[in-house]
């Protein structure tokens, strides 16, 4: 059950993201990027903070254009280390220049990112469990261990309980899911 339903409606920052995003499918490959960097962000931090710097790191990070971040460079990772819009750990700038790359090969693997998620969320004809998702990120991209990967799946629908049964928008996911 989503504790996140009890405390984001409202908020400033939580209410818009909880009622117009958290678990909503998306395909974009920029939106997927954005949100799997952002979710590594968060990683020792509160959602707030990243939310609060989520402007940032748009500017930071070329609207989150894969390409554009699979292509930097050394002036590029200084540039990022400098800005205090974004938070500022080499790992997690290296770890999403590196994933921007894997991006990019998806698309000759799989059509995408969106293309590869849909081709790994069933395992043995059953929806793939959180340990298995686990495996296969970190096998896949950098920076990705059991909480980071679990966000960024439920926050896209692939995994289950980014909302309770009894908040609004469990009840607008499940009428769109059933069209």
């Amino acid at each position: 059950m989503s504790g996140y339903c009890d405390i984001a409606p409202g908020h400033p920052l939580h209410g818009p993201y909880h009622d117009t995003e958290y678990g909503f499918p998306q395909r974009e490959e920029a939106v997927l990027f954005e949100r799997l960097l952002l979710e590594i962000n968060q990683a020792g931090l509160s959602w707030e903070t990243v939310l609060r710097k989520r402007a940032g790191f748009r500017a930071a990070y070329d609207g989150f254009d894969v390409d554009a971040v699979a292509g930097y460079g050394e002036a590029d990772r200084a540039r990022l280390m400098a800005d205090p819009a974004i938070i500022r750990n080499r790992l997690k700038i290296d770890a999403a220049i590196h994933n921007a790359q894997v991006v990019q090969r998806m698309r000759a693997s799989h059509g995408g990112f969106a293309a590869w998620l849909d081709a790994h969320a069933d395992e043995d004809g059953k929806p793939r469990d959180k340990a298995s998702w686990v495996k296969l990120f970190k096998r896949t991209f950098r920076f990705t261990g059991g909480e980071i990967t679990g966000e960024f799946l439920m926050s896209l629908g692939y995994l289950p309980g980014a909302h309770r049964p009894d908040c609004p928008v469990a009840r607008t996911l499940a009428r769109r899911s059933a069209r």
